[in-house]
Order: C-alpha cells, then sequence, then structure tokens
C-alpha cells in the first residue's frame, strides 16, 4: 500500500495505482476455500464432471475471488501513513463478470473514488477495484470496497 499524509489522500482520488502483483489460483486455493466455506458445488472441487461444463474446467468460488481483495489492497491501494489500523467497512457495488477458472492468474488494478471524515481520528475511503485475469479481456471482478482508517 501506498502510504502518504492523510491531508493528501484527496490528491490520489481518480487517479490509479500500479497494479498488484499476479497470484495463481490453483486447485488446492480452491479446495481450501470450499472447505473453510462448506461450499463443495461440483464446479469448484470436482475435477472430472467440471471438465464436462461449458467451463471445461473447475472454476474459483466467486466469493474466493472477492476475499482475494485484502490482500490485493495491501499491494496496490494508497491510504494515510498515519493509520494504526484498517478496517474492511463493506461493499456497495460488486460484479462477478467472468469466472476465475483453475489455474488462471489475477491481479487487482486500485483507484480510490471517495474520502471522507467518518469520525475523529477516522477516514473511510470508497475504492474501485478491478480484478483482472491474465490473458483475458474482460475482469473477474468489480467492486467498490469500503475501508476505515483508524489515524494515531
Amino acid at each position: 500500500m501506498l502510504k502518504v499524509p492523510s491531508e493528501e489522500l484527496k490528491n490520489y482520488i481518480d487517479k490509479p495505482m500500479e497494479p498488484s502483483d499476479w497470484i495463481t489460483i490453483d486447485q488446492d486455493r480452491i479446495n481450501a476455500f470450499a472447505d473453510a466455506t462448506m461450499d463443495h458445488q461440483f464446479i469448484h472441487v470436482d475435477e472430472d464432471k467440471a471438465a464436462q461444463t461449458p467451463f471445461g474446467s473447475t472454476i474459483a468460488h466467486g466469493y474466493l475471488t472477492m476475499s482475494l481483495i485484502s490482500h490485493f489492497l495491501g499491494e496496490c491501494a494508497v491510504g494515510p501513513d498515519n493509520a494504526v489500523m484498517a478496517i474492511n467497512y463493506g461493499s456497495d457495488k460488486v460484479r462477478y463478470l467472468q469466472p476465475v477458472k483453475v489455474n488462471s492468474e489475477i491481479r487487482a488494478q486500485s483507484t480510490l473514488i471517495e474520502v471522507s471524515d467518518k469520525a475523529p481520528g477516522q477516514l473511510l475511503t470508497k475504492s474501485r477495484i478491478t480484478i483482472e485475469i491474465k490473458g483475458q479481456e474482460k475482469p473477474a471482478l468489480v467492486a467498490e470496497i469500503l475501508g476505515l482508517f483508524i489515524l494515531q
């Protein structure tokens, strides 16, 4: 995360940040997410049955892709340099545009779109996050994510 003085944060509104590094969504990650969420739908975990679908392979859970936003924001977002803590404050909008097939590589690109004072010593931000799939024109996911920064 790029850290800047709180008073300069608004200067970054509508300026896309550098994208995150690519990560591979392999079957082990998909299976672990299925176990953690108890969502074992065949399209995610049964490689033979999933191969018979129009996708031709297993696909990541949409919520797996979304859950990686926290990781990606640490790499490609901007935030105040005097924050002692950042808290996920929610999502205003999430759209799943394309499934992430097993062994695909994904990364995120973030753009700050709003900054406001929430309470004394707290800043609320809204960022647009686009999760891209390597080699694909259409992204996997586009979301507006809220972050609450607790300041020193």
